[in-house]
């Protein structure tokens, strides 16, 4: 069959229609898969009405899955293939107990030894206005700097942390004990395209062997550089969507642009990626 596509914005994306992923033959996959690579790596599914057995059927057909063990915390209890990504609003109404995740430019994964290749987020419950999501092409990002530019980060290696907004202390020292800091390229190359994207995010807290303050103008440079409108998608979610992209040439940002009170529940997959980066330590001055 030949896919029936249309694009979601300029620079990335493509929503693929018709298509029921429960039950995708292997020529059909082929064509998905081409799609993928094509669309600067975001795809997106309307109405999937999937089980968590087909969620995560779906997705190891791209790769080997993570089992989420460096955030056990927030990991289904029976599928360690599904990360839950929610807020529960509390009894009385008034705020949540979210799990916020991805609320900085990032690219999942990116602080381990084996960052993601891709994401598979299904929508479940979403709030009645905003719970966004932005996505933004660092092939474009990459592409679009100066040869000056190029040649001074080629060689870079970000020092990526793992980290969140509003967590509880359990999370945290959980989290510091599972995950110390990871050095990543800052230049990369898409070992499916041969294309060059940039590598960077909010949670990149220097470069090797430089300080903190050494670091941060130029880290607040390539991320303000990478997420200029004209590279950028925001997706307005709606139930059932699912939304799959490709960490090795995006970035993206989980908005809290909604009521707390309200409930946001999604559930997501996540493809290894090429072992990639190597622990280190953090510079200080």
């Amino acid at each position: 069959m030949s896919l029936q596509t249309r694009p979601l914005s300029y620079s990335l994306g493509l929503e693929i229609m018709g298509i029921d992923l429960a039950r995708v033959d292997d020529q059909t996959f082929t064509e998905i898969h081409q799609a993928f690579l094509d669309s600067n790596g975001l795809l997106l599914f309307r109405d999937q009405e999937l089980t968590r057995r087909q969620h995560i059927d779906f997705s190891r057909r791209f790769g080997e899955l993570d089992l989420h063990e460096a955030v056990p915390l927030d990991r289904h209890p029976d599928h360690p293939e599904i990360l839950i990504v929610a807020n529960e609003p509390v009894v009385d109404g008034m705020g949540s107990n979210g799990r916020y995740i991805g609320q900085t430019w990032h690219s999942d994964l990116a602080p381990s030894l084996a960052p993601a290749l891709g994401s598979l987020l299904r929508a479940i419950e979403i709030p009645p206005v905003g719970g966004d999501t932005m996505f933004t092409n660092m092939y474009a990002a990459y592409e679009t700097l100066s040869d000056g530019m190029k040649n001074l980060i080629k060689d870079l290696h970000g020092v990526h942390i793992r980290g969140r907004k509003a967590v509880s202390a359990e999370w945290e020292a959980e989290n510091r004990k599972l995950n110390p800091p990871v050095a990543q390229p800052v230049v990369k190359v898409h070992r499916d395209t041969g294309r060059k994207a940039l590598y960077i995010g909010e949670p990149v807290r220097s470069f090797e062997h430089m300080t903190e303050e050494e670091s941060l103008p130029l880290i607040q440079f390539l991320v303000r550089h990478a997420t200029r409108p004209q590279f950028v998608y925001r997706h307005q979610w709606r139930r059932n969507d699912l939304l799959f992209w490709d960490n090795r040439c995006t970035m993206h940002n989980a908005l809290g642009d909604y009521d707390q009170s309200k409930r946001r529940y999604m559930e997501r997959t996540t493809i290894k990626g090429d072992p990639c980066g190597y622990y280190c330590t953090v510079t200080t001055a």
